[in-house]
């Protein structure tokens, strides 16, 4: 299975892509996840959407081209980042690769509550008619006091948190199959 991982920070240091980074490696043996760029992104301009740049060509591509796509938000102003925000206007637009694509949200912050307020509004967005995309339900991955979580070399500590993406991803999986299932049945 390949999954295309959106992180909504393009900060080098970012917790949420360090998320992104330990989910590809702990679950290696179980899906490849391909952590997808946001940083050469043009700022969505409805002028060139039928022919936009090679870098949104490429993105709206290797988002196509995956069977599920796991989103991971900070929480900016409580609500999701201006480059997650522009990412899902490329997205939506023109050939709406996102309709009936699988998808799974994360997201971390030093706050207690993690990315709570994001991941809501980046739930309702996910629901417009251009992206129309599926969720798992009852899953939500909320990892609060994240700088508390991680040691210096990337690896996720917090044992709790471990065990509950465990479970998480074995959710998913089970619900994706489900999903995949009852949607080719469907055709």
């Amino acid at each position: 299975m390949k999954i295309a991982a959106i992180v909504g920070s393009i900060r080098k240091d970012s917790y949420n892509l360090k998320l992104a980074q330990y989910v590809k490696e702990r679950y290696k043996d179980r899906f490849e996840l391909e952590i997808l760029s946001l940083r050469d992104l043009p700022i969505y301009d409805q002028d060139i959407e039928n022919t936009p740049p090679e870098a949104v060509t490429k993105f709206k591509a290797k988002v196509a081209a995956a069977d599920a796509v796991l989103w991971i938000t900070p929480e900016y102003n409580g609500t999701i980042s201006g480059v997650l925000g522009n990412a899902i206007d490329w997205l939506s637009r023109v050939d709406k690769v996102m309709v009936g694509k699988p998808s799974w949200i994360m997201g971390a912050s030093m706050g207690l509550m993690g990315t709570v307020k994001a991941q809501l509004h980046l739930r309702e967005i996910l629901f417009a008619m251009g992206l129309s995309s599926p969720l798992l339900p009852g899953n939500e991955v909320y990892v609060g006091a994240v700088h508390e979580k991680f040691d210096a070399e990337g690896n996720l500590i917090h044992e709790p948190t471990v065990k509950f993406l465990d479970a998480v991803v074995d959710n998913f999986l089970k619900w994706y199959d489900t999903y995949h299932r009852a949607t080719v049945a469907a055709k």
